[in-house]
């Protein structure tokens, strides 16, 4: 009998939600397939990983488990995640945007049990044998409706035709697909739909329209952000250049903000989201990429600046906030002949602009160390680091994360630049090393 609660007071979660529960019951109690459907931020990620720390061999260096995600930083947050269950099951994320051969280098190392992978890349690995597929029994396709979806379904078809061991297929996501495509499924299908309680996330979500007397919305979105204050907010726009211009735009009226989409370099992404996460940056203005599979628990606003393209791209939008039990708040921005898309139910009051002060200034500011888990840096020598060599206490450090090849690291925004002057010239377990801001502050 598994002992739940052990994982669940490692990783801080007090109690699994009906859905999680259901799906841990279903997935172990059956060889079926099972499809589970559930509003975004209702933990669907735990949802799945319980049940394979049962159904993995963490005895044997086999690979057994895929899970196939639309991106990186999906691939990342859920590699954290069961390593957060300290269930001894090991595991890697592999995706693109590094070199393969890095990755090739970590598997022979690693030996995983599990891999979080993007179908591009786990296609890579396979083609040139860096994966067996010998005892892959169980595949996980999380946001399946992304996976699926024009663009990734060839990587989908090709991948699944080396995966010919496949006996349990899990699928994931907020919203439901039309028709799961003949080469994902098989026998019996057991579906887990938790989308009517979509109703309870939307009622914990206050919805606002805010009218912009130009068609240039740029002034307005300023004006709402000093409204609402200093709470955590992501900007939504549905083009790479809209946010470019945006975020520049903020950065300029003494907005802390990150910029979030596609055409930035893996670094790029990272460091945005890292800054957004850990409380460097008030604001994430960014494309429908940072709709999805960010794990981010405590934004208060999302704010459509351009309106969402689809009903999937809403709810995906709205789902940023109002995780678990929490409250949100959601603002339309129209300039004139803009309107409220129809499948946006009930009667959305207007907001009444307020702006008053200047923008609110984060608490922390995120660093950027140039070592990592290869040159053998735990988060415990960086915090020996930050506070023998930087003058730091505890807490002045928030959030670190490490990664191969360097780190990121939350401190107090007050005392970075003193801190930077300290550390200069100094090293980190014998090692010189770059330490610097990870993005350019507003």
């Amino acid at each position: 009998m598994m002992d739940i609660k052990k994982y669940l007071d490692k990783i801080g979660v007090k109690e699994l939600n009906a859905m999680q529960q259901d799906a841990l019951d279903t997935i172990c109690s059956s060889n079926d397939d099972v499809v589970v459907l559930s509003p975004t931020g209702t933990g669907k990620t735990l949802a799945y990983l319980l049940p394979l720390t049962e159904l993995v061999d963490a005895s044997s260096d086999d690979l057994q488990t895929v899970v196939v995600v639309p991106g990186r930083e999906l691939a990342l947050q859920s590699a954290t995640v069961l390593k957060g269950l300290s269930s001894g099951i090991r595991s890697l994320a592999c995706y693109g945007g590094r070199p393969a051969m890095d990755e090739h280098r970590q598997l022979r190392q690693v030996c995983p049990q599990v891999i979080f992978g993007t179908p591009g890349r786990l296609n890579d690995h396979l083609d040139k044998g860096n994966i067996s597929p010998a005892q892959i029994g169980i595949l996980v396709i999380d946001e399946f409706d992304k996976c699926l979806e024009m663009g990734f379904s060839d990587e989908m078809i090709r991948l699944l035709a080396k995966l010919p061991n496949i006996r349990r297929r899990i699928l994931l996501s907020a919203t439901d697909a039309e028709e799961i495509p003949h080469f994902v499924g098989h026998g019996n299908i057991r579906r887990i739909d938790y989308l009517s309680e979509n109703k309870n996330v939307s009622g914990r979500i206050a919805l606002y329209r805010v009218d912009s007397p130009e068609k240039d919305k740029l002034e307005t979105l300023r004006s709402l952000l000093l409204s609402i204050g200093s709470g955590s907010t992501i900007v939504f726009l549905n083009y790479r250049e809209s946010v470019e211009r945006a975020s520049a735009y903020l950065s300029e009226q003494g907005f802390s903000v990150s910029a979030f989409h596609g055409g930035l370099d893996q670094r790029g992404r990272e460091s945005a989201l890292y800054r957004f996460a850990n409380g460097s940056a008030c604001i994430l203005v960014s494309t429908d990429l940072g709709s999805r599979g960010l794990d981010i628990p405590d934004v208060e606003n999302i704010i459509h600046y351009h309106m969402p393209e689809t009903k999937e791209a809403y709810l995906h939008r709205i789902g940023r906030t109002a995780r678990w039990d929490k409250n949100g708040r959601a603002f339309f921005i129209l300039a004139s002949g803009e309107k409220i898309p129809d499948y946006v139910a009930g009667d959305i009051p207007n907001y009444s602009l307020s702006p008053t002060g200047m923008p609110a200034r984060p608490r922390m500011t995120t660093l950027y160390i140039g070592k990592g888990k290869k040159d053998k840096i735990s988060k415990g020598d960086l915090v020996g680091f930050l506070c023998k060599k930087g003058g730091l206490s505890k807490d002045d450090i928030g959030r670190i994360d490490v990664r191969d090849y360097y780190c990121y690291v939350a401190v107090n925004r007050s005392k970075a630049v003193e801190m930077l002057k300290k550390v200069r010239g100094e090293k980190i377990k014998g090692l010189r090393t770059l330490v610097e801001i990870a993005a350019p502050e507003a």
